[in-house]
């Protein structure tokens, strides 16, 4: 009777740990992806706000208005990675910012983060393809003579990911970079790929 009893006992002991345990894992994990979201859809919110602020510092003719719009992009994308760090998309908005303040270096670096793993997996084809482009034309600026080899891995990897959303600017772009190191039969062969994509562009030009 007494070993009946604490037998008893023992199972309604385990059934209630285990109510317990099934209850409080459940919470956890239900608070869990409620903050997630929420981080979720504050990164997505201050994203956005720094793509519009970026834009108009871009369009605003004043240059101290257009250098402290830039700033408070720089501090909404720097809000984006410590909630975020693993995703590409505010080191990307983050680099665009600093190359409008002047600071081309730091944002190659941004770039360069952005374009590692695991933030790179973060990104469709589209968007890296972009990203890539967008890198290239900074070396470039930066330094086109001692950077061209590495735009031109930039921008080839971009054409084998389908090119991303302006085609005609990546061809363009590649065929400038081919020509400058006098590859002419490549730098033929992209502007050529330009036209098809673009045929009325002013500056895709065909090059013999």
């Amino acid at each position: 009777m007494a070993t009946e009893t604490i037998i008893q006992g023992a199972i309604l002991a385990l059934t209630f740990i285990t109510f317990w345990a099934i209850k409080y894992l459940s919470q956890r994990g239900l608070t869990k992806f409620r903050n997630k979201h929420r981080a979720t859809l504050q990164t997505q919110r201050q994203l956005i706000q720094a793509s519009r602020l970026l834009a108009r510092a871009r369009t605003t003719p004043k240059k101290s208005q257009s250098q402290s719009l830039a700033k408070t992009a720089l501090s909404e994308a720097d809000d984006v990675i410590s909630i975020s760090p693993e995703d590409a998309a505010g080191h990307i908005v983050r680099a665009l910012a600093l190359d409008l303040l002047g600071h081309h270096t730091s944002a190659l670096k941004s770039f360069d983060t952005a374009l590692t793993y695991p933030r790179l997996k973060s990104l469709s084809m589209g968007e890296r393809a972009d990203a890539l482009v967008k890198r290239a034309e900074m070396k470039l600026a930066v330094n086109r003579r001692r950077r061209i080899d590495s735009a031109i891995e930039d921008l080839e990897e971009a054409v084998r990911l389908a090119a991303g959303t302006d085609t005609a600017r990546l061809f363009r772009l590649l065929g400038e970079c081919y020509e400058f190191k006098g590859l002419n039969e490549k730098a033929h062969w992209a502007f050529n790929e330009a036209l098809k994509v673009q045929p009325s562009s002013a500056t895709a030009r065909d090059r013999t």
